[in-house]
């Protein structure tokens, strides 16, 4: 995959071999931004925490103290819109140095957050964070037959899905996965993004464009890794000796899921009118990794007004954004999106847009033998004695006579309520056929 640089208009080829490491900055200019911006931003920091020495101030920012933060501060003393107030006992260099906001600086911090209320780490610049997902790609990652066997190793599925599912993971596009619910369509995704995020990846807690923030990192979808080695003031590092931009952060690749609340406005950047700055829509939170849309078809928006929004990324690889201003961003979409639907395919879309999904996969009804596997697996988990006789008990009693069909969450569900009724019974949990009876007049309704 080309990434589009943003200025140019031309395709990028990816220049870095091996594992992805931000470049460490040594200077003001390797962060790509101005001066004047980084002086606003230390200014804002300072104006809402007060005193500060310089290493609280560079961790603040997410900048190398050295040859970058006590740039800033030297260039705002000399106009003095800070001023040193003391130096800590025991520090050492002008890193101990205690700052504090003057009243010029006050009024010009005031300024900035008439523009933007963001006093965070530093932002990454646009086109600096397209080149790095392209050095990351999700693609670059393969599942192979026995990874994956591992990885649904604690889910019972015909041998028919699991060798569809392989391939559909590997392709790195999109999956369709449909049929009734509560037959593990969720919990296969899960288990694959359980894949994904055993690797790793690095992403800015921000991005810069054109003087807008975008705040990226988000604490909830994204989990930071630990790096081999890390260094004081938020300069960690992969091995010894190798310094990195503090400004990004590793986390395991991202595993992101959204459902009914998903809107067409949350797929594109979310401007905060309070604060003034962007949060990253979802697809690109979960660059590098699996954005799953849960319970496809129940949004408020319609399915083919959602399905036309992937179009593009889809086919293209990139993804566009729109500013407040109306311009419009070119971001890569390195994103295994995972839709999941308990609904008939033929009620949700037509047959062209299918097509464009790469790997539609049904999730259909367990078999007898495979309930009896769940069954058995989930009795084992949860300390209820298993019984064949109990089972056919339940098969024939509240299955074939009432005709309701097989689900493979149910023997999850029969082996809670056995618990529940038994215990408040004082008994053992077991497959008796009063448990069962009970168990099964508390779960099933008849519709």
């Amino acid at each position: 995959m080309s990434v589009l640089n943003t200025k140019t208009g031309q395709p990028e080829p990816a220049t870095q071999r091996g594992p992805f490491i931000p470049p460490p900055i040594t200077k003001v200019q390797d962060t790509g931004l101005s001066l004047l911006w980084l002086q606003d931003l230390v200014l804002k920091v300072l104006y809402f925490q007060g005193y500060l020495n310089g290493f609280q101030v560079a961790e603040a920012v997410a900048l190398p103290f050295a040859g970058v933060t006590d740039q800033i501060l030297n260039a705002l003393k000399r106009e003095k819109f800070v001023e040193v107030k003391s130096s800590q006992m025991g520090g050492l260099g002008e890193g101990s140095y205690q700052y504090a906001i003057t009243e010029a600086g006050i009024a010009r911090a005031r300024e900035a957050l008439e523009r933007s209320q963001y006093a965070g780490p530093a932002p990454v610049p646009l086109e600096v964070y397209n080149r790095s997902i392209q050095n990351q790609q999700r693609g670059k990652l393969r599942i192979t037959h026995r990874i994956l066997r591992q990885a649904l190793s604690h889910l019972v599925l015909n041998e028919t899905t699991f060798q569809r599912i392989g391939p559909a993971v590997n392709s790195g596009t999109s999956i369709f996965l449909y049929g009734p619910p509560g037959n593990g369509k969720t919990s296969i995704a899960r288990a694959i993004g359980q894949v994904i995020l055993s690797t790793t990846m690095y992403i800015p807690y921000a991005l810069y464009v054109d003087g807008q923030v975008v705040k990226l990192y988000d604490s909830v979808n994204h989990k930071r890794a630990p790096e081999k080695h890390t260094t004081s003031r938020g300069t960690g590092s992969l091995r010894a000796g190798t310094r990195r931009d503090p400004r990004w952060i590793l986390i395991y690749r991202p595993f992101i899921i959204t459902g009914g609340e998903l809107t067409m406005e949350g797929l594109d950047l979310v401007f905060d009118d309070v604060n003034k700055f962007y949060e990253a829509p979802f697809q690109v939170k979960a660059n590098g990794g699996i954005l799953l849309i849960d319970d496809f078809g129940r949004q408020l928006v319609r399915p083919r007004d959602l399905l036309n929004r992937w179009i593009v990324p889809l086919e293209n690889r990139i993804d566009y954004l729109t500013l407040h201003t109306g311009r419009k961003i070119e971001v890569p979409f390195d994103v295994l999106i995972v839709f999941s639907t308990n609904l008939p395919p033929k009620d949700l879309v037509d047959e062209a847009f299918l097509r464009r999904l790469r790997h539609k996969i049904e999730i259909g009804d367990p078999s007898y033998e495979d309930y009896r596997e769940i069954f058995q697996r989930m009795a084992k988990a949860k300390g209820v004695r298993y019984s064949d006789k109990g089972l056919a008990y339940l098969l024939q009693e509240w299955y074939i006579k009432h005709n309701r069909k097989l689900r493979a969450s149910h023997p999850r569900d029969l082996c809670d309520q056995i618990i529940d009724i038994a215990s408040f019974l004082s008994l053992e949990p077991t497959m008796s056929r009063e448990l069962i009876d009970r168990a099964a007049r508390a779960y099933f309704v008849d519709l």
